[in-house]
Parts: C-alpha cells; sequence; structure tokens
C-alpha cells in the first residue's frame, strides 16, 4: 500500500515536471513553426521569381533568335535578289552583242532571236522591281535563287566571251586577207620591176664600157654587165628546154635527176632546176685567173680583153682566131660539161657539134641552139674579165640546200611569195621553206653583196 502511494507520488512529480517542460517546449516549437513558415513563405517567393525570369529571359532569347533568323533570310533574299538583277544585266548585254554580231552580215533569225531575248529580259527585271517595291518578293528558297543567278551570268558571260572572240577571228581573217592581198600587190610590183629592169639592162647601151677605165671602174659596173649575162643564159636555158620537150624528153624525171631531194611547188617550177644547172656549170672556176701575170698588169688585161669580147661576133672570132685561145678553150670546155652526149644526140640526131668543136681547126657549128651557147659563154667570160678588172676582190658563192631565207644574202625567184618581214620564210600551204638550191650565185665585192637567187622547198 505503501509502496503504491510512493509510485503514485512520483508519478505526479513527473507529471508535474512534464507539464512545466510542455510549457516551455510549446513556446519554443512556436517559435520554430513560426520561422520555419516564414522561411517556407521566402523560398517559395524566391524559387517563383526565379521561374519568372527563367521564363522572360527565355523568351527574349527566343524573340532574338527569330529576329537574327528573319535578318539573315531578309539578307540572303536581297543578295539573291541583286545576283539575280545582275544576271539579268548580263543576259542583256550578251543578247545585245548578238544583236550587233547578226547585224553583220545580216541575220534576220538572229536579230530577232536577239532583240526578244533583250525584250524578255527586260520585263523580268521590271516585274522584279514591282515586286520588291510592293514587298512582294516570293523567294522560297534565296540560296537556289542565288545559284541560279550565278549560273545565268556566267552562261551570259561565256555567250559574250564566244561573241568576243568571233569578232576578234573576224578581224584578224579580215587582216589576213588584206595582207594576202598586199603580199600579192608587192609580189606583183616585184616582179614587174625585176621585168622593168631585166628590159632596161638587155636594152641598155654596152657604149658605157668602151672608154672605161681601171681608175672609174666599180662595182656598178660589173651589176650592169651581170644582169646583161644572166639575161642570156635564161634565154638559152629556155631553149635548151624547148628542144627537150621537142624531143620527148621527161623533164620531171630530168630536174629530179639534177636536184633529186627538192619537192617543187609547183610544176612549171621545174625550170629552176636546169637553169640552175646551166648556171652553176657556167659559174664554175669563174675566180680562177685564166693569165699568170701580176696583179697590176692582170687587171689592165682582163679589162681589155673585156673590151674586145664584150660586142663580137663569137662564130666569127672562133673562126678567125686561134682555136687554142683562152676564150675558145673556155668555151669548148663549157659546151662539153653543160650539153651532154646524150642529150645532143637526142637533140640533132648526131654528136656533129661537140666532134667539130674536139677538131680545133677553127669549124663552129652553125646551129641557133650551138649560137644561143656561144653568146652565153662569150657573156660569161667578159663577166669573168670584168670581175678580175676590179680593184677589189670578186668571191662567187652559192647557198647550201635546207638553209633559212635570209634577205642579207639571198634572194627567192619572182614566181614565189615570200614573208619580208622575218628571217624565215614560210608558205600557208606548205609550212616551213627552205632554201632547195641556189639558182643563180651570188657575188660579194669587197664587203659589198650581191644576193644569191635561190628556190625555196618545204621542208621535207
Amino acid at each position: 500500500m505503501l509502496q503504491t502511494k510512493h509510485y503514485f507520488h512520483e508519478m505526479e512529480t513527473i507529471a508535474t515536471k512534464s507539464v512545466t517542460k510542455g510549457r516551455s517546449n510549446n513556446k519554443l516549437s512556436k517559435t520554430i513553426h513560426k520561422l520555419t513558415t516564414l522561411n517556407f513563405a521566402s523560398n517559395n517567393a524566391l524559387f517563383f521569381l526565379t521561374t519568372h525570369e527563367t521564363k522572360a529571359h527565355h523568351h527574349q532569347a527566343k524573340n532574338k533568335n527569330e529576329e537574327f533568323k528573319a535578318r539573315t533570310r531578309r539578307r540572303a533574299v536581297m543578295e539573291a535578289l541583286i545576283a539575280r538583277l545582275f544576271a539579268g544585266v548580263t543576259t542583256i548585254k550578251a543578247s545585245y552583242a548578238e544583236l550587233q554580231m547578226a547585224q553583220q552580215p545580216y541575220n534576220n533569225e538572229a536579230i530577232q532571236k536577239a532583240d526578244q531575248a533583250v525584250v524578255d529580259e527586260l520585263i523580268s527585271i521590271s516585274e522584279l522591281k514591282k515586286r520588291y517595291l510592293k514587298k512582294e518578293l516570293n523567294i522560297s528558297s534565296p540560296q537556289v535563287t542565288l545559284m541560279l543567278a550565278e549560273v545565268q551570268e556566267q552562261q551570259s558571260l561565256m555567250k559574250t566571251f564566244g561573241i568576243t572572240i568571233q569578232k576578234l577571228q573576224s578581224l584578224v581573217d579580215t587582216k589576213d586577207s588584206e595582207i594576202s592581198s598586199l603580199k600579192k600587190q608587192l609580189h606583183e610590183c616585184t616582179a614587174f620591176n625585176k621585168s622593168l629592169e631585166k628590159k632596161l639592162h638587155s636594152s641598155a647601151s654596152l657604149s658605157k664600157f668602151e672608154n672605161l677605165h681601171l681608175s672609174a671602174l666599180n662595182t656598178t659596173h660589173f651589176i650592169h654587165f651581170l644582169q646583161h649575162t644572166l639575161s642570156s643564159m635564161k634565154s638559152f636555158t629556155k631553149l635548151m628546154i624547148k628542144e627537150m620537150e621537142s624531143s620527148n624528153w621527161d623533164l620531171e624525171l630530168a630536174a629530179k635527176c639534177i636536184q633529186p631531194d627538192t619537192v617543187f611547188i609547183k610544176q612549171n617550177h621545174q625550170c629552176y632546176a636546169f637553169e640552175s644547172f646551166v648556171n652553176m656549170t657556167m659559174f664554175e672556176g669563174f675566180n680562177v685567173p685564166s693569165e699568170p701575170l701580176e696583179k697590176h698588169h692582170n687587171r689592165n688585161l682582163y679589162l681589155e680583153s673585156f673590151k674586145r669580147h664584150k660586142s663580137l661576133n663569137t662564130k666569127h672570132y672562133l673562126s678567125a682566131h686561134d682555136p687554142n685561145s683562152s676564150f675558145a678553150r673556155f668555151l669548148k670546155s663549157k659546151y662539153l660539161h653543160v650539153v651532154h652526149e646524150k642529150m645532143e644526140c637526142s637533140f640533132f640526131g648526131n654528136l656533129n657539134h661537140r666532134k667539130l668543136l674536139k677538131l680545133n681547126n677553127g669549124g663552129v657549128p652553125d646551129s641557133a641552139f650551138f649560137v644561143a651557147f656561144a653568146e652565153m659563154a662569150k657573156r660569161v667570160w667578159c663577166l669573168h674579165c670584168l670581175a678580175l678588172s676590179l680593184d677589189e676582190d670578186v668571191r662567187i658563192f652559192q647557198v647550201k640546200k635546207n638553209t633559212r631565207f635570209s634577205e642579207a644574202y639571198m634572194e627567192c625567184e619572182a614566181e614565189q611569195v615570200v614573208s619580208t618581214s622575218s628571217e624565215e620564210v614560210t608558205d600557208s600551204d606548205s609550212g616551213e621553206l627552205r632554201v632547195g638550191f641556189t639558182v643563180v650565185p651570188g657575188f660579194m665585192i669587197g664587203k659589198s653583196v650581191i644576193q644569191s637567187q635561190v628556190y625555196l622547198s618545204p621542208v621535207s
């Protein structure tokens, strides 16, 4: 019983303490609750503010991005518009160039086509302007429009360049035609001048050589008599070719035998091969003196020999004078070298000409062929004497085959058209031309040069 009372007393004490302690804890709890509520309210307010700011920032960034995209699109649209405009202008230029090109020579269909292209492009640019001013540009893909405009512009530029090339080519063709015409005129004038020069030399009197003295002798006298000599050599060559034709000679084969590797541009140029043969044979040994005398006496001797032989009748001279004279030996030797046995036999049916010359009894053939040869030989002999009479040394030269043409030392035959603007001579049909052979040898008198005459042939 006592124990029970003691137990209840303790429990009451504990309860009393608990109540007292509970009151204190209740105040603390309220304080904590207030603080907690206030903190939660602050956190809610802060969260709400942060969320609102984030949404506002996101919305602002979205607006900026959309504005940037719109600005970029407007820029792309303007670039495409400008590119389309420039492409249109380029197309108009190309079409206008075509229009001009079609007027000369006149091409009605091409003119109408080019004119319509200009009109269509102007209409297209006008429509583009209207849509731009009304802000109704409907360019769904600026990049595609830009690329198409660039393609159009490049095509128009290529067309313009093509037309420019055609104009330049037409101009080149016109100039080439003018050059060809001028070359033809030059060729005709040169041939005419040469014919006049030959007529002048052939008709000119040799009387100026009558009272010629060594002191007055100069290169001009040599050139004058050289032309006189070449005229007779050409005449003899023509007579020889005529005799060959009458005797049914194959002139092409004969020319090939003389100049085996030469390509003749024209068939009638084969005569130059025979002329070359005659000239080279007659001028062989031209520089060799025929009299072993001192130089001063040689000059006088040769000048007197020239004066004596230049106007004489060769046939009468050979018959009346020593058949073993220097001139007689020269004439006989040259005849035997120029006129082959087979040639003489085919011309006359016998060898009486050479037999008569070999007898050395003053007998002279009386055929027109031999008279022409004797006249040629006489002039070559006189030229030889005149050369040895000059104070300066006279040297003869010929040009080697395949040598490039040089105006300083050569001139081509009159029938061949040459370019005088460069050292090389070219022919539009056969390409580069080189020296095929020398027709007439050249002469060097001291430092003066008398050009050789050459035949130009395509390089094989």
